[in-house]
């Protein structure tokens, strides 16, 4: 895998002449805030060498480079997903090529649904923990030391400081947010109302379908990393009966101001 990895960043260093800082990752619905970068090139995962393509609704797939203030940023436009049938080696691989692109920092963003007394449809919350029940590890195999250690320690998936300086940015921009521990799932079926009980049992806040495989593979790299969720379902009895896809995107694009407003914000100023 090293030399795809080598491989396809040399083809987008040839095509940007970037070294981006920072990495994000767009969820379900949250693909607009692309629009806050200040775009220098747009290259269509089509276009590039050994990278698979997102075939979900609300996922444009794309890589989009430029700046946000004075810092480089490569923004994932649509992600994959274990659950479309691709191996996790595929899910993480675009992690892997912004390592090699030079990102350090690694922002990633879902939708997922609710199992915490607080929250409701449309909170905002900084992921500070995740329970992997999804089968498949996006390290199994041999591995390969370049990349990163054998054994990985997952004390601290979710970068502390980053967390910090995101709620004090969210008190200043008056953006309500939580925390909450994700636990991710192989999907594509949401979950039942006993599956919602189980994650709550299991001592997670939230649950989705993304996220773990690849703040993996990014510690994995010794990439520093945040996520942020949006509340779009929650699962109790009285709203697990209308949950649809449809529905999920029209919850994230509501909270979509607040995100992308945080999210920049980070991004300058960390």
């Amino acid at each position: 895998m090293w030399e795809q990895v080598q491989q396809t960043a040399d083809y987008i260093k040839a095509k940007t002449g970037l070294n981006p800082e920072y990495g994000v990752i767009l969820g379900s619905g949250l693909g607009s805030f692309t629009d806050d970068i200040n775009i220098t090139h747009t290259l269509p995962y089509s276009e590039i060498p050994n990278f698979p393509v997102s075939t979900v609704q609300g996922h444009k797939g794309a890589l989009v480079f430029g700046t946000i203030g004075d810092k480089q940023v490569v923004a994932m436009q649509g992600r994959f997903h274990f659950y479309e049938g691709y191996s996790m080696k595929e899910v993480t691989f675009p992690v892997r090529v912004m390592k090699h692109l030079g990102v350090s920092k690694l922002i990633v963003s879902n939708a997922s649904g609710g199992v915490k007394d607080s929250y409701q449809v449309g909170s905002v919350v900084l992921i500070n923990d995740h329970i992997n029940m999804f089968p498949e590890h996006p390290l199994r195999g041999k591995n390969d030391e370049r990349f990163g250690p054998r054994f990985l320690n997952m004390s601290e998936p979710y970068s502390k400081p980053m967390i910090a300086k995101a709620k004090s940015l969210a008190q200043d921009l008056g953006i309500e947010v939580q925390d909450g521990i994700y636990l991710g799932l192989q999907g594509p079926t949401f979950e039942t109302i006993s599956e919602y009980h189980m994650v709550k049992i299991l001592g997670a806040d939230c649950v989705g379908m993304s996220t773990v495989p690849e703040v993996i593979v990014a510690r994995h790299m010794d990439i520093e990393t945040f996520g942020i969720s949006v509340i779009t379902d929650m699962g109790n009895e009285e709203n697990i009966e209308t949950v649809s896809h449809e529905e999920v995107l029209e919850a994230a694009r509501k909270a979509e101001p607040q995100v992308r407003s945080l999210i920049k914000a980070l991004i300058q100023k960390y």
